[in-house]
């Protein structure tokens, strides 16, 4: 397998210096991507205005977003949106996708609830992928409806392969009949791998193959003791998974490098690694994280 390492900003507050220094000192350092999560309700910046200041500083790291939300946007104007970032950037964007998260602020935002979110987003991947063919879309459907509008540009290869987020039974199969690839996140390497092999079967029974190179995970890890606030936010994402020894799906910096191999034991080998809290100096924090898993990459 290709091992590819790329990085997250902590949650929370991320100003123009910090994203600066991060971007500009993932490219120095030899890491593979950046990626930038999205929760409108929160102080975090919107993702692809981070992702284009980012592909201004750089030319080489790959861009990601980690996870976009779909339901709530229009796909005409998404598809357009993403491409135009895609061109700027050289053809570097990586789009991940899923429904939002479950927080009802988040479902206020994008003026969808929550039982509308799957249908939504079920109708809209395949219209962004008909967008970014470059043809006249004519399309009247529930949510939807196109008659014969093209969008351009195109990317720059043409389309995307397109990942999703998700680790419900229903968020797997979703995967399976929708995506190119997986990208788990908050999980044990246990589960990472019994979720690769649900999304493997969602696809096989769709008639459809996701390469074996196309499962990757968000990876936060930690310095030291898990923060309080940090294990509040722990719990409420395992709601989902169900409970979990934090250690198993937060590791230490000291002990990143044994959890990343688990993972690609289980069958993953593109990481996003997020710290848990903000470092007060992103040179140190990189630096220290190339040294702890970047030997795990494979060389180009």
């Amino acid at each position: 397998m290709i091992v590819r390492i790329g990085m997250a900003p902590a949650s929370g507050e991320l100003g123009p210096d910090s994203l600066t220094a991060l971007a500009r000192g993932l490219e120095r350092e030899g890491f593979d991507s950046l990626w930038v999560s999205e929760r409108a309700s929160g102080w975090g910046l919107d993702p692809v205005v981070v992702l284009t200041h980012a592909a201004a500083l750089t030319s080489r790291i790959k861009l990601g977003t980690a996870v976009m939300t779909v339901p709530g946007r229009a796909p005409a104007l998404l598809a357009k949106e993403l491409a135009s970032l895609d061109v700027l950037s050289r053809g570097r964007l990586l789009p991940a996708f899923g429904l939002g998260q479950r927080l009802p602020a988040e479902q206020q935002a994008f003026g969808v609830r929550r039982e509308e979110r799957a249908e939504i987003f079920e109708e809209a991947l395949p219209l962004l992928r008909r967008f970014w063919a470059g043809g006249a879309v004519v399309h009247h459907g529930p949510r939807f409806r196109y008659d014969g509008l093209r969008i351009l540009p195109r990317p720059v290869k043409g389309g995307f392969d397109v990942w999703m987020g998700g680790t419900s039974d229903a968020e797997l199969r979703r995967t399976g009949r929708l995506s190119d690839g997986w990208l788990a996140a908050f999980t044990t390497p246990a589960e990472a791998e019994r979720g690769r092999i649900a999304v493997q079967d969602a696809a096989a029974a769709a008639g459809r193959e996701i390469e074996e190179e196309h499962f990757g995970a968000v990876v936060p890890y930690r310095r030291g003791p898990l923060p309080d606030e940090a294990a509040a936010r722990f719990a409420r994402v395992r709601r989902v998974s169900g409970p979990a020894d934090p250690a198993d799906v937060v590791p230490d910096l000291d002990g990143l490098e044994a959890h990343l191999k688990r993972l690609i034991e289980a069958g993953l080998s593109k990481f996003v690694l997020a710290p848990l809290t903000a470092p007060d100096d992103w040179d140190a924090e990189l630096a220290d994280v190339r040294d702890a898993a970047l030997p795990l990459q494979t060389r180009r």
